[in-house]
């Protein structure tokens, strides 16, 4: 397997920091080929605007996507962001390791979506769900959260977690056509013991090993995708 791990946490010595390691280690004694983007040491900028282009498909305004078309067919996007697009294009499975805040993906995990899933490298001409560009890769969403387990739960203060993962695993990851497998979840970080930690980690490496076997979330049909968006523009109000 090539997997492409995309790191989105400050601190090295935080536990997210020691998944990401623990992935890296395994999967490399494994005889696998595994690339991190450490997005903090990388100093990633999230902010999406004309500083993803070399290319100028139109100097009057700046619409995003007709831009990220425009690189896409004119080699016109900047060294870094390519760099990134290039990990993504080899990988057999996609790595997302982050902390949850504000229950969502920090900034700069966030930000690096907005600029690497462009149109023309991630998505468009219809190429989205079970014949999305990434048709046939996996993705998985390794997560620690600082709230319990039942705070996230259908009688918690935020609601099951599957909710909350949605956007991500299902707006983000399988539109693009990703197999999203289960996320690997830690709640509380901050309150595991030591040896639990040790138990913990062990279990995200066996984890790892097994990606490619790993049961999938079922993905959306293209064809239920584009009766359901047809239905909603015939019953949209006339403007």
């Amino acid at each position: 397997m090539r997997v492409f791990i995309v790191h989105a946490h400050p601190e090295p010595s935080s536990l997210n920091g020691a998944l990401t390691r623990t992935a890296t280690e395994a999967l490399l004694q494994a005889r696998h080929e595994v690339v991190v983007s450490d997005l903090y040491a990388m100093g990633f900028d999230p902010v999406s605007d004309r500083r993803n282009f070399v290319t100028v498909g139109d100097a009057s305004r700046l619409r995003q996507q007709a831009e990220e078309a425009y690189a896409s067919s004119h080699d016109g996007f900047s060294p870094l962001l390519q760099a990134e697009m290039d990990k993504l294009e080899a990988c057999d499975v996609l790595i997302f390791q982050f902390p949850l805040w504000w229950l969502g993906l920090p900034a700069i995990l966030k930000g690096w979506v907005d600029r690497v899933f462009a149109v023309g490298r991630a998505y468009g001409g219809g190429r989205y769900f079970s014949r999305g560009i990434f048709a046939g890769k996996r993705a998985l969403c390794s997560v620690t959260i600082g709230g319990s387990a039942a705070a996230y739960s259908e009688a918690g203060a935020y609601g099951p977690l599957e909710n909350i993962l949605y956007p991500i695993q299902h707006g983000i990851l399988a539109f693009v056509g990703f197999d999203v497998v289960e996320p690997f979840v830690v709640h509380e970080p901050a309150r595991i013991a030591p040896a639990r930690r040790a138990d913990l980690l062990q279990r995200y490496r066996a984890r790892v090993f097994a990606l490619d076997q790993a049961p999938v979330k079922q993905p959306l049909d293209v064809a239920a995708f584009d009766g359901l968006v047809r239905r909603a523009q015939a019953v949209a109000p006339a403007r």
